[in-house]
């Protein structure tokens, strides 16, 4: 049974959830959602050419994260955990903003991530926070 939009959307905590576009040092930019309490839960794994181009990718994650796979994995040189979410063709779209020291709380960030998709207000103006 599907729940409501609204329960979807407590159930997961998105209140007050918004997504930022950023652009890197190249000039490319990504998108970054951000909890109520300011904190990064999420970034673009690539970069791209446009605002608008980033923008409909993070919708689109939005709308296909059902087919998504993706997991935890140590960091390459070691020192930490971080989470990678893949498209259905298997190219990195959404990945952890910071390195975690335990495994644990890496996963746990993942799966709230996760759970927190399917109750995004992508649509809502006010979600595409400033900056």
């Amino acid at each position: 049974m599907e729940q409501p939009k609204e329960a979807a959307r407590s159930a997961a905590g998105t209140t007050g959830a918004r997504c930022q576009i950023d652009i890197d040092a190249h000039g490319g930019y990504g998108w970054r959602l951000v909890a109520s309490n300011g904190r990064a839960m999420a970034v673009a794994a690539v970069s791209f050419a446009s605002p608008g181009t980033c923008r409909s990718a993070f919708v689109a994650l939005c709308a296909e994260h059902a087919q998504t796979s993706g997991g935890i994995q140590h960091r390459k040189g070691g020192g930490g955990w971080i989470w990678i979410m893949r498209d259905k063709s298997g190219i990195p779209v959404a990945a952890s903003p910071r390195t975690y020291e335990r495994h644990a709380t890496c996963r746990s960030a993942y799966d709230r991530f996760r759970a927190m998709l399917p109750g995004l207000e992508v649509e809502e103006e006010a979600f595409w926070g400033s900056s």
